[in-house]
């Protein structure tokens, strides 16, 4: 008898385990673009399975696991900017495609550009933008995670793209 219920744990784990596996990329970037710091990161997304391990007998009842958990995420990573202030800037993406150095150079250099643009959001909005156009999230899954409705999410977006766009044309009008 023992010996059934330490296995039916173990398939239990292995169960939540391999449930949650799938989102774990997702978890990372969003806790990045808000914490910016990986080991940070990490940390918070463990705090992530806690959180979800003590619900683990309610997860079958929800019905966008992933907007779920991004939603959770966010608030802890929010509950630990309260606590700290964080000053490390993101680190710009690798570039896979084979480019002259020149081109690789000014995609990285527009890219870390974009990303400063983005980090000068409001918290609200630079999450939007990323979960958005980064992640690829529908409208109906980011109001989940960020707990507003679609036509907020949809004006939040309208407003960041906007002050991004502003930025850079008046950025392009100082340059010419």
């Amino acid at each position: 008898m023992k010996e059934q219920s330490a296995n039916q744990k173990f398939m239990e784990k292995k169960s939540f385990v391999d449930r949650l596996l799938p989102f774990q990329g997702h978890w990372f970037r969003m806790a990045k673009s808000i914490l910016y710091q990986e080991d940070l990161c990490r940390d918070v997304i463990q705090d992530l399975y806690l959180k979800l391990w003590e619900k683990h007998h309610e997860l079958d009842q929800i019905a966008n696991l992933s907007a779920y958990s991004l939603r959770i995420l966010r608030n802890l990573c929010i509950d630990h900017l309260r606590k700290t202030v964080v000053t490390e800037e993101i680190n710009a993406d690798v570039i896979t495609q084979i480019l002259s150095p020149y081109e690789s150079y000014e995609k990285k250099e527009i890219r870390k550009f974009i990303s400063k643009l983005i980090d000068q959001l409001p918290e609200l909005q630079r999450t939007i933008i990323r979960l958005r156009d980064v992640e690829g999230f529908e409208f109906k899954e980011i109001s989940e995670i960020v707990s507003i409705s679609e036509n907020a999410v949809k004006v939040n977006l309208s407003r960041a793209r906007q002050k991004i766009r502003e930025r850079l044309l008046s950025l392009n009008v100082k340059n010419n």
